[in-house]
């Protein structure tokens, strides 16, 4: 009988990534508990932004898209990524001067950590009643060193430009948006693949300059930007940080799992056991790139 020679996997190359993360998680609570009540939802649906360059959507069906998510009860929905292109920008501003947004509905934008790119996004939500800016930035090993090529372990720079981020949304929030109940989001982008304590470190420093209080709209997102352990994993990643995260109770912990290993619903599940307080992601999984996690399914 001919048997098939298996092809010999170089997985002695790979360091595991539950060891590289190293969480000692014995204590861990969370496969006791149960979903009793939904979280709050999030839809990125809106997001195609700098994500979608090649085919973004159209201002029209932009429009038919936020009209249904509205339509359907979703109470937060990110809008766009208004500094990435003229029609983002236009799409926030027709949906604000044309009074399309119900009181009760809050709408976020996204941008990167860059001054001119929190200005003009802060400059599209002038009107707004309830406008919150998220604002993130890469924060794990491979990104301090090869994208932004600082030396050392990098932590220094990196909590640099997410404090210079938060400053500035600060300020032209301040001169634009005075008016209204301003809302700020921060996201440590690659969190799964970020050390937890620096993380936690970052995520810190930023809630220290922004001061969240009682009425004072405080997220704090904790991506699985790509995939990367079983949904197990990213459980105890979240446990671990609400746990240990400083103003927990004014802060709202939110989950933006992607679907690359076909476990991000698990992933949302299971962090909201772990402590998680809202869920983003999109109708049917699109939006935003192919993978996102299936808010319906959820």
């Amino acid at each position: 009988m001919k048997l098939q020679k298996p092809s010999p996997m170089p997985f002695g190359k790979y360091k595991s990534f539950q060891d590289r993360i190293a969480l000692d998680m014995r204590d861990r609570t969370w496969p006791d508990q149960i979903i009793s009540k939904a979280p709050r939802w999030l839809s990125t649906d809106l997001r195609d932004g700098n994500q979608a360059l090649i085919d973004p959507m159209t201002p029209d069906r932009k429009r038919k898209m936020f009209d249904l998510l509205v339509g359907l009860g979703f109470k937060e929905i990110e809008v766009g990524f208004p500094a990435a292109s003229q029609v983002d920008f236009d799409f926030v501003r027709e949906i604000i001067e044309q009074d399309a947004i119900p009181d009760d509905v809050r709408i976020s934008v996204l941008t990167q950590a860059r001054e001119d790119l929190i200005e003009r996004t802060v400059e599209s939500l002038v009107g707004a009643k309830k406008p919150t800016v998220h604002l993130y930035n890469a924060t794990a090993p491979v990104f301090r060193k090869v994208v932004f090529g600082f030396d050392g372990d990098g932590y220094d720079q990196t909590r640099d430009i997410a404090l210079q981020g938060t400053q500035a949304v600060m300020k032209h929030a301040e001169t634009l948006l005075s008016d209204a109940d301003f809302g700020y989001q921060y996201s440590p982008e690659i969190f799964v693949d970020t050390e937890p304590e620096f993380a936690l470190d970052i995520v810190g420093s930023v809630l220290d300059m922004w001061q969240p209080a009682a009425g004072r709209e405080t997220v704090v997102n904790l991506p699985a930007t790509v995939e990367r352990g079983t949904p197990n994993t990213y459980a105890d990643q979240i446990e671990w940080f609400c746990r240990n995260m400083p103003y927990r109770d004014e802060v709202a912990v939110s989950l933006h799992p992607h679907n690359d290993r076909g476990t991000g619903v698990a992933a949302a599940e299971l962090g909201m056991m772990a402590g998680a307080d809202r869920i983003e992601g999109c109708l049917f999984g699109n939006g935003e790139r192919t993978g996102n996690l299936d808010l319906v399914t959820v």
